[in-house]
C-alpha cells in the first residue's frame, strides 16, 4: 500500500519533521507541501536538512486529493481552512492544531491519543493530534485515571525546548534570550490543560482534582520533560505493575527503572516514564520529543492506524544520545 499524503502549512518546523519522517516510512509518499509564504521555493531551501533528500517545492495550494492530508497551521487557521472548503472533510485528515482537539456538535475529528483511543482511531476519517504538553502529562497519568487513583491534586511542572514555541521569530526563541535562561510562562492556565481534564475526566469516570501546571521555557531545541506528583495508597512495586499492564499493548511508551534523561527521548516517538514513591505521593517523570511524539510522530502514527498499518511504521528512529 502506498499511500499518497499532502501537507498543508508546510514551512514550520512540525511540516519539516513530516517530511522527513515519511522519507524512512516504506508506505506514505508526501507529494505536495504547501505554503503559501514559501510557494515556489525548493522545500530544501527552508528545511535544509532535507539538503539532497528532495526535489519538491513549496506550491500555494492543493491540487487534487491526497489519501492522507496533515494541516500544520497555526491554531485557529484549520477551522477556518474547512469552512472555506467543506468538501474536504470527506478526506483522511490528521490536524496538529489545537482547533478541534475539544469534543463539539460542531465537528466530527477524534481526538488522537492512541495509547487511550487506539480502536476510535482505526475508525475515524478525521484526527485531532493532541498538544505536546498535553500528551506528556496525559502519558504519565492514564493508568492512575483508569484506576481510578487520581483524588487528590496533580502537581505538574514541565520544561519545553524552543521549538515549542513554532519557528517564527519571537523574544523568547532568539538565542541570545533563551541561551542560559530559564522563564515560566501560562502558569495553571496554559490551553493544553483544556484536552488532558477532558480525557482524565472520561477515564476517571468523573470530575478530575486541580492540575496545578506550571510550564517552564528551557535552554534547548526540543523535548519536553514532566516532572509531577500525586497522592497515591499503593506502593512503588504496585504503581510500577499497573503502568506496566497499562502500556502492554502501547509500544510507543517505556517504563524505566532507572532516572531517565531527555536526550534517550530526542528524535523519537517514544515516551519514557519513571516512577518513584516518596511518602504520601507517587512522583512520575515523562519525556517525550516535541516535535515526534508531541507533533509529527504521533501524526504519523495516527495515519498508521487509520490505515490498517503497523503503528510503529516509519517510526522506528534511533534517540539522539550524543
Amino acid at each position: 500500500m502506498k499511500i499518497k499524503g499532502a501537507i498543508i502549512g508546510g514551512a514550520g518546523y512540525t511540516g519539516g519533521e513530516l517530511i522527513r519522517l515519511s522519507m524512512a516510512h516504506p508506505n506514505l509518499e508526501i507529494q505536495q507541501v504547501i505554503s503559501r509564504s514559501q510557494s515556489g521555493k525548493p522545500i530544501a531551501s527552508i528545511h535544509s536538512d532535507l539538503l539532497g533528500d528532495t526535489n519538491l517545492s513549496f506550491t500555494s495550494q492543493l491540487v487534487g486529493s491526497p489519501d492522507v492530508l496533515f494541516l500544520c497551521m497555526g491554531h485557529g487557521q484549520s477551522e477556518k481552512f474547512f469552512a472555506e472548503q467543506p468538501e474536504l472533510t470527506t478526506q483522511s485528515i490528521i490536524d496538529l492544531s489545537q482547533d478541534f482537539r475539544i469534543k463539539k456538535d460542531s465537528h466530527t475529528f477524534q481526538y488522537g491519543l492512541p495509547e487511550v483511543y487506539k480502536e476510535p482511531i482505526t475508525k475515524a476519517k478525521q484526527i485531532a493530534n493532541p498538544g505536546c504538553f498535553a500528551t506528556a502529562i496525559q502519558l504519565g497519568l492514564l493508568p492512575l485515571a483508569v484506576a481510578q487513583e487520581l483524588s487528590e491534586a496533580i502537581h505538574v511542572h514541565a520544561i519545553t525546548g524552543s521549538t515549542g514555541a513554532g519557528q517564527s521569530l519571537r523574544e523568547t526563541s532568539h538565542f541570545t534570550w533563551r541561551s542560559n535562561n530559564v522563564s515560566t510562562y501560562k502558569v495553571f492556565e496554559h490551553q493544553h490543560l483544556t484536552e488532558i481534564n477532558q480525557t482524565l475526566s472520561t477515564l476517571n469516570q468523573g470530575p478530575v482534582p486541580p492540575i496545578h501546571f506550571v510550564p517552564v521555557r528551557g535552554a534547548f531545541t526540543r523535548g519536553i520533560y514532566v516532572s509531577m506528583y500525586t497522592t497515591y495508597s499503593g506502593s512503588e512495586v504496585e504503581a510500577n505493575s499497573m503502568y506496566k499492564d497499562y502500556y502492554t499493548n502501547h509500544p510507543f511508551v517505556i517504563l524505566s527503572d532507572e532516572n531517565p534523561d531527555l536526550k534517550q527521548v530526542v528524535n523519537t516517538n517514544k515516551c519514557i516514564l519513571h516512577l518513584q514513591k516518596k511518602g504520601d505521593f507517587l512522583y512520575i517523570i515523562s519525556m517525550i520529543d516535541n516535535l515526534i511524539k508531541g507533533a509529527a510522530g504521533q501524526a504519523i502514527q495516527n495515519m498508521n492506524l487509520m490505515f490498517g498499518l503497523d503503528e510503529t511504521q516509519g517510526l522506528k528512529s534511533k534517540s539522539n544520545r550524543f
